[in-house]
């Protein structure tokens, strides 16, 4: 970028121009992007003139299914995006501390990890740091690198999900992460044994949506077993619908030991005799390269090791 145009970026383009362009890559379209940010359509039309001017090229191809991002403008709104996370993560850090608390944590966490390390964790921080205000976000690690790398979470427990995300963060392995096949418990298939997977592609599924590892690890085990997908699927990234979809159907699901376990205890779901999900690697903390973090997201990241060594060893 040359000086001139790092000049016009610095003097002309503020925090509410980064918000319309967020908006807009959200919308597609400038009229609801207007509504999202507060501002009448003609005076949005205007910032964005002022934004492609300051930049010095145009960020959006305008057309018949509305408003495309060029190139540059992909790479534009990804910084737009980043911006505006650091500036709500910073504005609520401030707000905790001058309410008298001691800032903020935001935590991506895949649904395996929360029962366990993630949980234990947490517990010892907020006994010790009680004003501290903790948030988790997320279930599936498609999602928590997503909050990652739009960096609205300052760290993430789960699993790299394409071969190159490697070049933009770090990976810690911590757990491992046991998957069973569950139906409720008085299923037609809770009292069967023996059973084998392709007696189970006829009946509904529950099944994580098609970007998560553990998805991605089903769908490989049947096409080893020379298995079609199967036909009767509801795709659901939360935990807690998937849990009450099970009570309340005949569907089959795939969920991490450590999120049944108290429902196989309480016997209201039944782990089916298939093992499954046996190559699927552990989770692990996963952190943007070369990014300092707050002390006490560094303390939080001990305990996490604390603890994942812990599982570890009983396990």
């Amino acid at each position: 970028m040359n000086e001139n145009i790092s000049h016009a970026l610095v003097n002309r383009l503020k925090f509410k121009h980064l918000a319309l362009l967020v908006a807009l890559d959200d919308a597609r379209n400038l009229h609801q992007a207007a509504d999202a940010i507060n501002v009448a359509q003609p005076s949005a039309s205007r910032m964005l003139s002022d934004i492609e001017e300051a930049f010095g090229f145009q960020l959006f191809e305008r057309n018949a299914r509305g408003m495309q991002p060029t190139p540059l403008g992909t790479a534009t709104l990804a910084y737009a995006r980043r911006s505006l996370a650091d500036l709500t993560r910073f504005a609520a850090d401030l707000d905790s501390k001058r309410r008298g608390g001691h800032g903020q944590l935001t935590v991506g966490a895949i649904m395996g990890a929360a029962p366990d390390v993630l949980a234990m964790a947490v517990a010892e921080l907020k006994s010790e740091r009680p004003l501290l205000n903790v948030r988790i976000l997320g279930e599936t690690s498609d999602q928590v690198v997503q909050l990652l790398h739009r960096r609205e979470v300052d760290l993430a427990l789960g699993r790299l999900t394409t071969p190159l995300q490697h070049n933009d963060f770090d990976f810690e392995p911590l757990a491992r992460e046991a998957m069973r096949l569950v139906v409720r418990a008085k299923h037609p298939l809770a009292a069967k044994t023996p059973l084998a997977l392709n007696a189970l592609i006829a009946w509904p599924w529950i099944l994580q949506p098609i970007t998560s590892p553990a998805r991605g690890l089903f769908e490989e085990e049947l096409a080893r077993a020379g298995l079609t997908s199967p036909s009767n699927v509801v795709e659901c990234a939360s935990i807690f619908a998937t849990l009450q979809l099970l009570q309340n159907s005949e569907a089959v699901a795939m969920l991490p030991e450590s999120v049944v376990r108290d429902y196989l205890r309480a016997q209201l779901l039944v782990e089916l005799p298939v093992e499954i999900g046996k190559s699927l690697s552990g989770f692990g903390l996963l952190r943007r390269k070369q990014e300092t973090l707050s002390e006490p997201a560094e303390y939080f990241i001990a305990l996490l090791r604390k603890y994942s060594a812990s599982s570890l060893i009983a396990g």
